[in-house]
Formats: C-alpha cells, sequence, structure tokens
C-alpha cells in the first residue's frame, strides 16, 4: 500500500510540474526569443549568426519569425544559416521566403537554400529547384537541388532530373548521383529510361550506377529487369548486391 501510495504522489508531482511548465513556457520562451532578437542587431556577424541558430534551434513559430529579417543580412553566412532557422513558420509560408533566395549571388546560400525547400517539401519550390538543377553554374547547388527535388517528390521535376542525369557534356559525379537517388524517391515510370541507360553505362563511376539500381528497385518497372539481371553480376561487389535486391523487388511486384 505504501508503495503505490508513493507512486501515486510522484505522478500528482509530475502532473503539477507539467502544469506549471505549459503555464509559464509561453513567457520563458518570450523572453528566450527577445534575446536572441536583440543578438541579431549585432555588429559581429558571428553573434548573428549564433543567435539565428539558437532561434531555428527552438522550433517555434515565434522565432522563426524573428529570424526572417537575417534573410537579407549583409553576410552571407547568416543569410545561409537563417534558411533552416525559418521552417517552423509551415511548409508553404518557408518556401515563399525561401525561393527568392535560390537567386543569391553567394554559392553557399543558394546551396543551403536548395536543401532548406527540400525540408519543406512544398511543390511550389519544383520549378525553381528544376531551373537551379539544370542552369547554376556551381556544381554544389545542382546537386543540392536535386537532393531537394527528391525530397519534395513531385512528378513534376523528373523531367529535368532526367535531363540532368543524361546530359551529354561531362556533369559532376555528384549531381548525377543526386539526380539517380531523386528519381526513386519520386519512383516515376518516366524515369525508368534514364536510369537503365545511366546502370548500363560502364562509364559512370561505380557509386552513380548503384544509385541507379537502387532507384529501378524503387520505381518497380518490369521493364528494368533485363538491365539489373546484367548488373547482378557485375565485378563491384556492392554494385552487383543491389541490383540483385532490386531484381527481387520487381519480382514481388
Amino acid at each position: 500500500m505504501g508503495h503505490k501510495k508513493a507512486q501515486k504522489a510522484r505522478k500528482q508531482i509530475c502532473a503539477f510540474g507539467a502544469f506549471l511548465w505549459l503555464l509559464f513556457f509561453p513567457v520563458l520562451a518570450q523572453d528566450a526569443i527577445q534575446k536572441q532578437q536583440q543578438r541579431l542587431s549585432s555588429s559581429d556577424v558571428e553573434e548573428r549568426r549564433d543567435a539565428v541558430m539558437r532561434l531555428g534551434s527552438m522550433r517555434l513559430e515565434a522565432a522563426s519569425r524573428v529570424v526572417l529579417p537575417a534573410l537579407h543580412d549583409a553576410a552571407p553566412i547568416v543569410r545561409a544559416t537563417a534558411a533552416k532557422a525559418i521552417l517552423s513558420l509551415g511548409s508553404e509560408m518557408s518556401a515563399g521566403h525561401l525561393l527568392p533566395l535560390l537567386n543569391d549571388k553567394d554559392e553557399f546560400v543558394r546551396r543551403e537554400t536548395a536543401y532548406a525547400l527540400g525540408l519543406t517539401k512544398s511543390r511550389t519550390a519544383t520549378a525553381a529547384l528544376s531551373e537551379r538543377l539544370l542552369t547554376d553554374k556551381e556544381d554544389g547547388v545542382r546537386a543540392a537541388a536535386a537532393v531537394a527535388l527528391g525530397e519534395i517528390a513531385d512528378e513534376a521535376a523528373v523531367v529535368p532530373l532526367v535531363q540532368a542525369l543524361t546530359a551529354t557534356k561531362k556533369v559532376n559525379v555528384f549531381v548525377l548521383r543526386a539526380s539517380a537517388v531523386a528519381l526513386g524517391k519520386i519512383k516515376s515510370r518516366a524515369g525508368t529510361a534514364a536510369l537503365i541507360s545511366t546502370l548500363s553505362n560502364e562509364k559512370h563511376p561505380s557509386d552513380v550506377r548503384r544509385e541507379a539500381a537502387r532507384s529501378l528497385g524503387l520505381i518497380g518497372d518490369p521493364t528494368a529487369a533485363s538491365a539489373l539481371k546484367a548488373a547482378s553480376t557485375a565485378e563491384d561487389p556492392f554494385l552487383s548486391e543491389i541490383a540483385h535486391e532490386a531484381l527481387k523487388k520487381l519480382s514481388r511486384g
């Protein structure tokens, strides 16, 4: 009986503690937000960047709203950090504020913005990310755009991803790999032919061919069976295993 009473008392104390936390949390959070907001006016770039990081880590809409001016900060590192710090505003609102930064003059800002847009999963970003994938001069930005398009998983991105994957000019390996992965996440059979071509092209780096095989398994198009069967006997043991697993997924339908 004494043990049960002790348990009941502990539960009551925990419940009361939770009540007090809910009661005072808004006040505490607002104080913390105001403190970081003041730091955003600092002349020191690192202090402003740190304030943006702290606001973003709160994962509160009110904190993300305070970060918004930092998207236009003079320092690229602050703008780049702010890209992910505003995501608590919600998918569509975040995407709306982020899209202009895809045209930022700084490569790092464009890259981090692309990744952040992927996290929003907003299809309103598909067209702009597709443009970055195909036209940006920096490979890091193009690869980030491909990753983001895979996260959003909008079928409208299949055509630009196929274009990036099958480009005749020399393409950065990270862009190729990210495009192959993205097509698998979208799972549209419209990407099958390009992935088969990538898998079958022994001139491609092994890791790109592996991701092509993996994505073909995710898409599940039976027309990929022949190419996957051929790849299942490849000298690269990792490619062989991935192709074998993809074939099993095809057989399961």
